[in-house]
């Protein structure tokens, strides 16, 4: 499989990375190993996970997802083979089952490494990611930036000083952003300079056929900048495969177990969604492949972060690494996105 330089890591990683963000809740230990052990034999060498994992976040799975990897290098001896990417959660009042509440001030990220790190049964995290800001601005679907001067966020330099600290001790390589706007990246590589600190070397936002909307500023400061993106919801949840159209909650599926993942329901979604699965369907591809080699084809893109709950759908989405998509088939991506823009951002 091929592999994509890791910002100024120096590090190469798959153009597919494994989530894992399901293991724990709707995939079991065992499913979990297998999940890995089919992945690295298929070349890829790129896991990301979270200390909130997994999916939807609660106080009595928290943590399990790293468990599960920590028990896999125990059992394979693979740790080297494999670039690790885990995250320190941000604040929100609905993550008070963390730390009373997660910051991102050296005590709470330095709490939360030792977390991670003895969950993942491993010395060190080769990329160590914010969840979120610390402060309000525009991520997780929220449009329209509302500020707060009077706000208590950690400052930024406050939170970088952190993680240069962790990497001087080598108990994580280098460092990246996530759910992150322009403004932040700029300021974060901005500090970085300024304090003769390494630069940070990723952005994992979300993106995909329904939302775009990376595409108009974090775009360009990815290219620019040498720091890529890691794109999660490549797939909006499940629903580019087409599985729920026409009123359809097949059992077990993300959306139908959870009522809280709405962000890629609605009409608009669902007109963009019945569009882009009969042109696949057109070009001889399923949806799910055509919505996964968009995203792993864009030159912004550093790796594509699928997820699987079942080793069928593993298997499909790793296969589309080898899928390219012709110029035709693109310039209908682009009709259909012009008709119907981002209609879940």
């Amino acid at each position: 499989m091929q592999t994509r330089p890791l910002g100024h890591s120096g590090l190469h990683v798959s153009k597919l990375c494994l989530g894992t963000m399901t293991w724990g809740q709707q995939n079991n230990e065992a499913e979990g190993h297998e999940q890995m052990d089919y992945a690295v034999a298929a070349g890829i060498n790129f896991f990301d996970t979270a200390e909130m994992y997994p999916v939807p976040p609660k106080g009595e799975t928290q943590g399990r997802t790293e468990s599960i990897i920590g028990s896999w290098f125990a059992r394979s001896g693979k740790r080297q083979d494999i670039i690790l990417a885990t995250k320190v959660a941000g604040p929100g009042d609905w993550m008070t089952h963390i730390r009373n509440g997660p910051q991102l001030n050296r005590a709470h990220i330095r709490e939360a490494i030792e977390g991670s790190l003895h969950r993942l049964q491993t010395d060190y995290v080769d990329l160590y990611q914010l969840h979120w800001p610390s402060r309000s601005t525009n991520f997780f679907g929220k449009l329209g930036y509302v500020h707060n001067p009077d706000e208590q966020a950690t400052p930024l330099e406050e939170t970088l000083a952190a993680l240069v600290e962790l990497i001087s001790e080598g108990k994580i390589r280098h460092y990246g952003l996530s759910n992150e706007t322009p403004w932040g990246t700029m300021k974060v590589i901005q500090l970085a300079q300024a304090n003769g600190w390494p630069l940070p070397v990723s952005v994992q936002n979300p993106y995909n056929l329904l939302n775009r909307s990376y595409e108009v500023g974090m775009a360009e400061v990815s290219i620019r900048e040498n720091v890529g993106l890691l794109a999660y919801s490549p797939m909006a949840f499940g629903a580019l495969s087409g599985k729920y159209l026409n009123g359809q909650w097949p059992e077990g599926a993300r959306m139908t177990l959870f009522e809280r993942f709405s962000r890629y329901k609605g009409e608009q979604a669902e007109a963009a969604i019945a569009a882009y699965a009969e042109l696949a369907r057109e070009y001889g591809l399923s949806p799910a492949a055509l919505a996964l080699a968009f995203v792993t084809s864009r030159n912004f893109v550093t790796s594509n972060i699928i997820g699987a709950t079942n080793m069928t759908q593993l298997r499909e989405n790793i296969a589309t690494a080898e899928l390219v998509l012709d110029a035709g088939l693109l310039e209908q991506l682009e009709a259909i996105h012009r008709r119907i823009p981002n209609p879940c951002p």
